[in-house]
């Protein structure tokens, strides 16, 4: 009843709707109503695309490509010195150089064919250099983690706009409508710095979230059926919460939140039986196991992460983001010896075994990996033995989806702090991601409050070099 002080029963229900947990309408009462409701017409693709899916492996805390990928001798050269003026910031610095620049000690090979440069930090993904390109002038906007990855995920600095992955689901949805078109891993659960918001939705409706996953036991939270709740009695409630949504539904008929939800429900009945399908990987050989690391301890977190981001866009999940080092972990202020020879350990065999996965089963050519953090590190050292956030120059690596491997794009400076030509932008990543999996960046768009938003905020271009 309206104005008397009291909440309707619809509107209570409406409100506490999520309290039903993972219960699913249509799937089960084949109600034509709910199964009429309008479906959302994906944008794509605008072209053709050399990528159905992309996992984002995301380095979190700024991985030092100067100890990586970008090898510096005249770093080593003037190691202990000040930074020259012929080096003078070309683009405002995050603070004052005056600390002495630090030599990197890593023993540099050239791998494959195409010779491209790997530190011994990383001799499996080296071993996949035919199949990567490495981008070494990559650069943004975000002077500390909080900013850094926010602009990575999402393309700004700020909080509050959709994610990369909300707007590939958007723009393409998914080839399973029993699973996430966009799905989150993480290998410390509940430690992404900014949380959530990295793989939101902003200002667009909420179904095109990322969802998290976990690869063992239950894979996404409150999924599993209660064992107290039987077949029957789900459907006794499916078919109360039907009627309720139905009456609200026809009293207020613009309201597309209900729609959003009731929608919810259903992904998450089909997701029932299809998710824990995915994460089961008993029927996965010794040989493959072993691929990812998942027999030895130190790769056996990430490497069944990485098994399972491949178990996910086989089954046509559009967009994986898999967190490495959440908390900020490939931060290394100092003891970056320590830090980063601990998490390459952790990260190299797996990352590589995803990539050489997918390229024996053939799915490498339509899997668009990418590789990297929210930045790189500083020449400079920093407390003697670490190196500061450096978002003015660093590196990212990508291969499969159409992407051309064992080349080089772009370069930094001859000790690594500015990138110099053919300088990426975050803007730009975005754009050519968006481009392999079939999107144009300046179609895709989304009306908000009356003003046409785009992933790339009316920027970037798409690097044609990465394809082949």
């Amino acid at each position: 009843m309206r104005g008397t002080g009291y909440t309707s029963r619809r509107e209570m229900l409406t409100r506490a709707g999520a309290g039903f947990g993972a219960l699913a309408l249509s799937s089960l009462l084949a109600d034509k109503r709910v199964e009429a409701a309008p479906v959302h017409p994906y944008a794509g693709p605008h072209h053709r695309a050399t990528a159905k899916s992309v996992i984002f492996v995301f380095l979190e805390g700024g991985p030092s490509h100067l100890d990586l990928v970008d090898p510096k001798p005249l770093l080593n050269e003037l190691a202990g010195q000040a930074l020259p003026d012929s080096f003078a910031p070309i683009i405002t610095p995050m603070g004052e150089y005056d600390a002495p620049l630090m030599g990197s000690p890593r023993k540099w090979k050239q791998y494959g064919e195409s010779g491209l440069w790997f530190s011994d930090w990383i001799p499996h993904i080296g071993q996949c250099a035919d199949d990567i390109t490495v981008i070494n002038s990559c650069w943004g906007n975000g002077l500390n983690h909080s900013n850094g990855v926010c602009q990575m995920n999402t393309g700004s600095i700020l909080a509050g706009r959709p994610s990369l992955g909300a707007w590939v689901s958007y723009g393409m949805g998914t080839e399973n409508d029993s699973l996430p078109g966009f799905v989150v891993i993480e290998d410390n659960v509940g430690k992404v710095i900014n949380g959530p918001r990295n793989w939101g939705t902003g200002f667009m409706p909420a179904s095109f979230q990322g969802t998290r996953m976990v690869g063992t036991g239950e894979p996404i939270r409150y999924l599993t059926r209660p064992e107290s709740i039987n077949d029957a009695r789900q459907v006794a409630k499916l078919q109360l919460l039907d009627r309720f949504n139905q009456e609200f539904a026809q009293e207020y008929p613009y309201d597309s939140e209900l729609e959003a939800r009731i929608r919810s429900y259903e992904l998450a009945f089909r997701m029932q039986s299809e998710a824990p399908e995915a994460v089961n990987m008993e029927n996965e050989t010794a040989d493959t196991l072993e691929l990812y690391g998942i027999d030895q301890e130190d790769t056996a977190v990430f490497g069944r992460n990485c098994l399972l981001a491949r178990r996910l866009v086989e089954r046509g999940v559009r967009f994986v983001q898999l967190y490495h080092g959440a908390g900020s972990k490939w931060d290394s202020h100092s003891a970056i010896e320590k830090n980063h020879s601990k998490l390459c350990q952790a990260s190299d065999k797996p990352v590589a075994g995803l990539i050489q996965d997918l390229k024996r089963r053939g799915l490498l050519d339509e899997t668009l990996v990418v590789w990297g953090g929210e930045f790189g590190r500083t020449p400079m050292s920093e407390k003697g033995d670490g190196r500061d956030h450096n978002c003015n120059g660093f590196s990212m690596l990508m291969a499969g989806g159409g992407v051309r491997g064992g080349q080089i794009i772009g370069r930094t400076d001859d000790l690594g702090l500015h990138a110099i030509e053919e300088r990426l932008h975050v803007h730009d990543i975005h754009a050519s991601i968006m481009h392999a999996v079939g999107i144009d960046h300046w179609k895709l768009v989304f009306t908000h409050q009356g003003r046409p938003e785009r992933a790339t905020q009316n920027e970037g271009r798409v690097c044609r070099k990465l394809f082949a």
